[in-house]
């Protein structure tokens, strides 16, 4: 009887119920909760009278929410393709077995195991015009140095680009390097056979059968861009003025600061749609290419 008993309460089937019922009700509901919230004008405290999609208009007729999209478009765009670029550049140097392969990997990994915000503090500390790099140009007697991006509204979202590229290309580096290890010894010998440049099988042979470990560095990269919070707050908190405003920190600054629910709830569930927009065409092809 005993023995029955601690099958039953072990059995892997009710494990995995309790499991999935613990995300609909945190993950899910949450964002039913925070859809519904959207969907009201609640402010500190929660109201439950619903009264449509009033605060969507608002959010779209709010030029700082508007400012926010744009920043993240442009924003994403140079970084995605920074670190992809970067990144599979590093991958193809080490996997031409260069010389202390292990030290190059181990340096350019090392910005993955820092935090978002220790990085945004270093690079906000190097660009900043009175203690950094321009400083220190001065100091060495070359006064007609400058680099004041930081401080500049029109240039500041690219320091972001910069930093976000020197924290995340050795994570495309160890994906792509991990494909590239995997090629078939058999494809190498027929592309020198063919006499084919080095570049040139890269760019037209190798990384085009590669498209789904690229695919999912995108994938991993537009996770990044839209839960772009941590890094803009340590280096710029979204200045000079809403430059370098992002949605993320749009929705936590109404959360917390101007305390309204509703238009952060809003603001939030079109960060959600936003997400799924980008993921669907990988999902998609993903699809079509198992079927």
């Amino acid at each position: 009887m005993t023995t029955w008993l601690n099958r039953q309460a072990f059995r892997p089937d009710i494990t995995v119920m309790v499991f999935f019922a613990a995300i609909a009700l945190f993950f899910y509901g949450s964002i039913f909760w925070t859809f519904y919230m959207s969907m009201t004008r609640s402010t500190l405290v929660p109201s439950y009278e619903i009264v449509g999609f009033v605060q969507y208009v608002k959010l779209f007729t709010n030029q700082r929410w508007l400012v926010s999209c744009v920043n993240m478009v442009i924003f994403g765009v140079l970084y995605i393709a920074g670190t992809l670029a970067f990144g599979m550049l590093l991958a193809v140097l080490a996997d031409r077995r260069i010389r202390a392969e292990s030290l190059f990997r181990t340096i350019f990994l090392y910005p993955l195991t820092v935090s978002l915000i220790v990085t945004g503090l270093s690079w906000r500390w190097l660009l900043d015009p009175s203690n950094g790099l321009q400083a220190l140009m001065h100091s060495f007697g070359w006064q007609g140095f400058t680099f004041d991006w930081l401080v500049r509204p029109d240039r500041a979202l690219y320091t972001l680009v910069i930093a976000s590229i020197w924290h995340s290309a050795g994570l495309v580096m160890v994906i792509v390097l991990a494909g590239l290890r995997g090629i078939d010894n058999d494809l190498w010998k027929a592309i020198r056979m063919e006499g084919i440049p080095l570049w040139r099988a890269y760019l037209q042979v190798i990384f085009p059968g590669m498209r789904p470990i690229i695919a999912s560095c995108v994938v991993l990269l537009m996770s990044e861009v839209i839960r772009g919070y941590d890094l803009v707050i340590a280096m710029t908190k979204g200045g000079p003025g809403i430059s370098t405003e992002m949605p993320a920190k749009f929705a936590v600054d109404f959360y917390f600061a101007r305390v309204n629910l509703g238009l952060a709830s809003a603001a939030s569930i079109m960060m959600l749609l936003l997400s799924l927009l980008l993921l669907a065409p990988y999902f998609y092809s993903e699809f079509r290419r198992r079927t």
